[in-house]
């Protein structure tokens, strides 16, 4: 069953363009995973700070091999220092 992904992100005051770069950086590597059928961020254009990641994956577990790849590491530690609050990942299947 296709997982739908939309991941929310805010910034913290003047690191808008390092989450901008970070979540960029994790197209490529992404959509190169098996099971990975899109990924894409967008910006919300009334509030730069504030992001989102809508992603489609083949199941539940090509996400669950996603967050323990190298990439994905990474962006979670710098995401660490430039988050002004946690994200949160909504997971969703169609009916």
């Amino acid at each position: 069953m296709t997982l739908h992904v939309v991941a929310e992100l805010r910034a913290a005051t003047g690191q808008e363009d390092r989450l901008r770069t970070a979540l960029e950086a994790m197209i490529e590597p992404s959509l190169a995973e098996p099971g990975c059928l899109s990924y894409q961020p967008f910006t919300n254009p009334n509030s730069p700070a504030h992001m989102v990641v809508v992603e489609e994956w083949q199941d539940a577990d090509a996400l669950e091999n996603h967050f323990v790849t190298e990439h994905f590491k990474h962006v979670a530690g710098v995401l660490d220092g430039i988050l002004a609050e946690p994200m949160t990942i909504k997971r969703l299947v169609a009916e």
